[in-house]
């Protein structure tokens, strides 16, 4: 009989003593001992493993696929930059409602930022890419799992399971922590959170847009219930007006210095005097509805009294309007935002041409047999890389480079779109601004030369001088420039709201793209 010695493995102990736990002479190694050569095994797998997957990254083939467009800057737009850099900055307030001086409007603003459903569906949709965000950070940290799993079993007594276990029922148990770790060499997770980081801004400056264009849309409909008040109110004087003038005529006529015609002719004046009232108290009402919807509740202004126009302030801009307030648009940023994303979705389908490298590794307990599964001879582990490479994909991954390429240009073109349109916003709230200003002027003049032609030809009327027909004329005029003074007022405080929001509405970012300098592309004139 052959002397086994305890030192040498054989067929007996092979179970014990494995070919990785001998030495090349065949000396067996501790337990120990074997763990960690095993260990040092896989390290080194890894290694290689990288070296490999480096070696391969010259077999990706992306080819032909890159992107078409690029971001606008000031020379492609034929705008200059900003050069007044003496003239004093414009800035816009985060609360810049509060500037216009009425409590009324402060209210609105703050009861629809409170409860509009539009706002909140725009934090729902920010509190959503913020947990992607999340989802892709955690991607790039080891990842830790425990299983537990408790079978009751019968094993066929035809197939490959062996005597005794073959056509008995058993217990099996498995008991174990599973870790992994995929190794970023090329950056696939890297390039998904910043895509991720990405789209967060950017629904984060979605939000803040919707905040801005919510407290501007507010604010556009109060000053709209202003106008209509005060031409509520020179309607209601122009019916008080033709009432006094139809006594006046009624007086004539019974004294027989008029005919009946200038009695009917002054009749007439009445009812078109309330015609035009109740068209305004129809506008108002649709006002009001307008206004609760804004601030999500059905009766905030249905009894509200709004303020005289002339008691609201105007909004004064200084000369210059700085080129760098357009990268303050909420909505800018938001598709300078997406522009990253796409870099980034760009980035992470390149990667996809790459080795994905894990370090995996489990220890745990496994028996057949509950009353095992604790037992020291149950336990099992192991560590090791896993690596998987795309060999044949039949143009599957060049496909998805091709479509983040083409989300990307789509990326640049909307914000290209979004930049040129604001330049436009501008301008065109400039150019009314001042537009407005110079009608103004024009028309109080107007108005001063009616209202005393109108004086004039009462009185004359009054003395038998001139005749109703005049009268008529006159007061066409005078009510015509009352309507359009307060439709001049009420649009200069509409353009004026119209312009902040052009100009950002107050929005400040946290963080700012790359390449913010294409936002300096414009600098326009606020007064003539």
């Amino acid at each position: 009989m052959i002397n086994k010695s305890p030192t040498f493995c054989d067929e007996e102990r092979a179970q014990a003593c494995t070919e990785l736990a001998c030495t090349p002479g065949g000396a067996a190694l501790p337990v120990w001992r074997a763990s960690v050569r095993m260990a040092l095994v896989s390290a080194a797998s890894v290694v290689a493993a990288g070296l490999i997957a480096t070696g391969m990254v010259g077999c990706a083939d992306m080819s032909g696929i890159a992107p078409q467009a690029s971001l606008r800057d000031a020379a492609s737009l034929g705008l200059g930059t900003m050069v007044a850099q003496a003239q004093p900055q414009t800035t816009v307030a985060t609360e810049w409602w509060r500037d216009f001086g009425d409590e009324t409007l402060n209210t609105l603003v703050a009861r629809s930022l409170e409860a509009s459903p539009n706002l909140k569906l725009a934090q729902a949709r920010l509190a959503r890419a913020q947990a992607v965000t999340e989802v892709a950070n955690a991607a790039m940290l080891p990842q830790v799992n425990g299983q537990l799993d408790l079978t009751r079993q019968r094993y066929t007594a035809n197939g490959a399971v062996p005597p005794p276990l073959a056509g008995s029922i058993r217990d099996s148990g498995t008991a174990q922590l599973a870790a992994s770790w995929e190794l970023d060499f090329f950056g696939k997770n890297r390039a998904a959170l910043d895509a991720a980081l990405g789209s967060a801004n950017a629904a984060e400056a979605d939000a803040q847009a919707a905040r801005v264009l919510l407290a501007s849309q507010v604010a556009r409909s109060y000053f709209q219930l202003v106008r209509l008040n005060e031409q509520s109110a020179v309607a209601r004087r122009t019916l008080a007006q033709r009432e006094q003038t139809l006594q006046l005529v009624t007086d004539r006529v019974n004294a027989g210095l008029d005919t009946r015609l200038e009695l009917r002719q002054s009749e007439g004046g009445l009812p078109e005097a309330r015609l035009q009232l109740e068209v305004i108290q129809e506008q108002m009402a649709l006002t009001r509805n307008a206004l609760n919807a804004l601030t999500g509740q059905s009766n905030t202004a249905s009894a509200l009294i709004p303020s005289a126009q002339s008691a609201i302030k105007n909004v004064v801009l200084a000369a210059v309007i700085p080129a760098d307030l357009l990268g303050r648009r909420a909505d800018i940023a938001a598709a300078r935002w997406r522009v990253e994303a796409s870099s980034s979705d760009v980035a992470n389908a390149k990667t996809q041409f790459y080795p994905n490298i894990n370090l995996v590794a489990f220890a745990g307990f496994s028996s057949i047999g509950l009353g095992n599964l604790l037992n020291s001879g149950s336990q099992q582990w192991g560590v090791g890389p896993a690596i998987r490479l795309p060999i044949f994909e039949a143009g599957r991954l060049r496909a998805s480079l091709r479509g983040k390429t083409a989300d990307l240009d789509a990326a640049v073109e909307s914000y290209n779109a979004a930049v040129v349109d604001a330049v436009r916003d501008v301008a065109d709230q400039v150019a009314s601004s001042q537009a407005i200003s110079r009608q103004q002027a024009e028309q109080h003049a107007a108005q001063d030369a009616a209202e005393s032609a109108y004086d004039i030809a009462v009185q004359r009327y009054k003395a038998g001088l001139g005749n109703y027909l005049n009268v008529l004329t006159a007061e066409t005029s005078v009510l015509a420039q009352r309507r359009l003074g307060v439709d001049l007022a009420g649009r200069a405080l509409d353009t004026q709201v119209a312009l902040i929001r052009a100009l950002g509405g107050g929005y400040a970012s946290k963080s700012v793209p790359a390449a913010q300098e294409n936002s300096k592309i414009i600098a326009v004139s606020a007064r003539p």
